[in-house]
């Protein structure tokens, strides 16, 4: 039995934000039903004594959305409590939780602290990159209700990380996000290219990552974050810590940088489990928690099928210098063939390379 990671969705695609670039609100859109519904209780008690079962040395539990604190606090609050009850010798077990913090109050920032959870914060740098796309649903501008709960946090004295997604025009600003995120003296940063609807050629979105910005854009950060190491300033930036892992001989840690896929056994709010965050789709459906066990789910031939599909190296890839670094990137960003198959990614590191020289 190997260390178990379960990310769940208690509050399915419900969120009171509604961000342009919103990948979630897409694929649930892609389902026959978008909203699954809140996770219950009986089901909550089934995806935690189903996890601990499976788990052997830890198990990890990650809240994400939609937006998860929407399932209220005393969810949060009944969960930890009924990982007590089912709590396995030799097993340890962390909490994670990604929120866009629009309004975390302090009741949430002493359960957070209390209960030892990472905390990542949705936040894309200065108040008008944030703004242009995370309004909340009503089209009100989030940056500083975002500010205030991250004020709390550290009041709090909670460990948070920051997420920026990168788009285009982030991307163009990469000095002003990475200058603002050290003034701010955040020391924990990651930086997601923005995903594109399923089923739609890239570049039709206004906030479109192409591969020049997102090249010149790596170059720049890495810029930036030496300089800043060279001056005695360390900040973690989850891409390049990743790097500099599989330079030393290690192993990385982000799964869209193994070179291939891993189940990551994601919970919806109606129990239903799927391989992936970017694939909860009815076709890649591996089961319901307290139907079948995560053992089977995991070895069942839909995760096996999706599992293999990640596999295959283009010819490209096999004689490319950089191939170590880039594994051709995560399936997500691979352009798909007409036969269905994930091919390249879109974000080769030999184009990025290319352009630079």
């Amino acid at each position: 039995m190997p260390p178990v990671n379960v990310l769940i969705k208690p509050a399915s695609s419900a969120c009171n934000m509604a961000c342009t670039y919103c990948f979630y609100r897409d694929v649930a859109c892609h389902r026959q039903e978008d909203f699954q519904g809140m996770l219950s209780l009986e089901l909550m008690e089934k995806v935690i004594a189903g996890a601990m079962e499976f788990a052997e040395g830890s198990c990890s539990f990650l809240f994400q959305g939609g937006e998860p604190t929407l399932a209220g606090l005393d969810f949060y609050r009944s969960f930890v409590t009924l990982v007590q009850k089912h709590a396995k010798e030799n097993v340890a077990v962390s909490y994670a939780i990604q929120t866009n913090a629009y309004h975390l109050g302090e009741a949430w920032c002493e359960f957070f602290r209390d209960n030892k959870f990472l905390v990542g914060v949705s936040l894309d740098g200065p108040a008008d990159l944030h703004n242009l796309n995370r309004p909340d649903q009503t089209g009100r501008n989030t940056f500083n209700d975002v500010m205030r709960s991250i004020d709390l946090l550290r009041r709090f004295k909670v460990d948070f990380n920051i997420l920026c997604v990168l788009t285009g025009k982030n991307a163009r600003s990469v000095e002003r996000i990475y200058r603002f995120y050290r003034k701010q003296g955040f020391s924990h940063i990651q930086f997601i290219p923005c995903l594109e609807p399923l089923d739609q050629q890239r570049g039709a979105e206004k906030y479109h990552l192409s591969v020049e910005e997102y090249g010149t854009f790596l170059v720049r950060l890495f810029d930036l974050w030496y300089r800043d190491m060279q001056e005695g300033y360390y900040t973690s930036v989850r891409h390049l810590d990743n790097w500099l892992s599989i330079l030393l001989g290690g192993r990385p840690e982000s799964c869209g940088m193994m070179g291939h896929c891993s189940i990551q056994f994601v919970v919806e709010g109606d129990g239903g489990v799927y391989p992936c965050d970017f694939y909860v789709l009815d076709e890649l459906r591996l089961g319901t928690v307290g139907v079948d066990r995560f053992e089977d789910m995991a070895h069942c031939p839909t995760a096996q099928q999706f599992l293999q599909s990640s596999l295959s190296v283009p010819e490209e890839c096999r004689q490319c210098p950089y191939y170590a670094l880039c594994r051709n990137g995560c399936r997500r960003d691979r352009i798909v063939s007409s036969e269905g198959i994930p091919v390249q990614s879109y974000y080769l590191i030999s184009s990025l390379v290319a352009h630079f020289l």
